[in-house]
């Protein structure tokens, strides 16, 4: 799974935000709110990665369980895939 071209995550005051650029602004309104984890995923979506790969990189990253890392991963994933987000 990777992130659709035309989508930025920029920093902005200390929030995450997602912006559509190009092609993908008339197709996507708005912006899209991440915290550090989100960020860290959405990261890890620009350039490809499996679910199994999400859940490793974030148990690396940061302190948590495996059960809260699926939980996590499955849950940040449907939602990027219910965006249309990723390919």
């Amino acid at each position: 799974m990777k992130i659709k071209e035309g989508f930025k995550l920029r920093k902005v005051a200390g929030n995450y935000i997602v912006i559509a650029t190009g092609k993908a602004s008339r197709e996507f309104n708005g912006m899209i709110n991440l915290n550090d984890v989100g960020a860290f995923l959405w990261k890890c979506l620009e350039t490809g990665s499996t679910k199994e790969k999400l859940i490793k990189a974030l148990l690396e990253e940061y302190d948590v369980s495996e059960e809260v890392a699926t939980k996590d991963v499955e849950e940040f994933v449907a939602k990027i895939e219910g965006a249309k987000l990723a390919k």
